[in-house]
């Protein structure tokens, strides 16, 4: 019989996450995330996010199996407090996630990077639109886009700010990212992109210092930007756990059929 994985328990400060965490330390003999083999997270969608966040920081990224102790969790598994976890986590499967890289330089000169696992977006930082200069693989594809903003989105996070902004669903494993305005002014007709993963996106704030644009990573951001740089990491692909039948494909192939 194959030994089990090493298993981590983390969990956010929320009351609900806390009393399941509570619940399930003596279920299990846990080992510390440095020593662990797969984590398992109690909380919610940006619970897991942070969690995620701090892997690819840290360099040491382990498959990661959420119960959801939060609102939505769409990346998350139902929490289930009969069923023993390791047997979950034993028979859950992977799917990978590639997270995208940001390169900001801001108006001073300043460089900062940061991961996204769901979506980069552009924004406006005043009542003044946002122009931009798109560029895509070093060729400008748009001169000039007058907008409240727009995002970069994996198909992970097609669902989320992406989809809230009119944006495509991405099937996982489609190797795309969705290019999407928020609130175009002009061109008025231009509803985004669809790109292959490979692609490096650029944008470039136009008239920077009178009409403030930041970047937001997930959930870091970054003001007064004067360009950014996007692309997909698959060399730091993550993996998340789902139990069967209940897989991130399957969410986002449902979510095509809502009404």
């Amino acid at each position: 019989m194959p030994a089990l994985p090493r298993l981590a328990l983390l969990a956010s400060p929320t009351d609900r996450a806390q009393e399941a965490e509570a619940a399930l330390v003596a279920s299990h003999d846990w080992v510390p995330l440095e020593e662990a083999e797969i984590v398992v997270v109690l909380g919610g969608d940006g619970f897991m996010l942070q969690t995620l966040h701090h892997m690819l920081d840290t360099g040491r990224v382990l498959p990661a199996y959420g119960l959801n102790l939060g609102t939505v969790g769409f990346l998350m598994n139902r929490y289930k407090a009969t069923r023993p976890i390791v047997e979950r986590v034993a028979k859950a499967r992977g799917v990978a996630v590639a997270p995208l890289l940001m390169e900001a330089v801001t108006q001073t000169g300043e460089q900062h990077s940061s991961w996204a696992i769901n979506e980069v977006s552009l924004l406006r930082e005043t009542r003044q639109t946002a122009k931009l200069e798109v560029s895509v693989n070093g060729k400008v594809r748009m001169a000039e886009l007058s907008c409240d903003g727009v995002l970069v989105a994996t198909p992970a996070g097609s669902t989320a700010y992406n989809l809230s902004a009119n944006g495509p669903i991405l099937p996982m494993g489609s190797a795309m990212l969705a290019l999407t305005p928020i609130s175009p002014f002009r061109p008025r007709r231009w509803r985004g992109a669809i790109l292959p993963e490979s692609c490096e996106i650029r944008f470039r704030s136009l008239e920077a210092k009178k009409r403030p644009v930041s970047v937001v990573a997930d959930q870091k951001e970054v003001r007064d930007i004067s360009e950014v740089r996007v692309s997909a990491a698959r060399e730091h692909q993550l993996t998340l756990l789902f139990d069967k039948g209940k897989s991130l494909d399957e969410r986002i192939f449902a979510e095509q059929f809502l009404v």
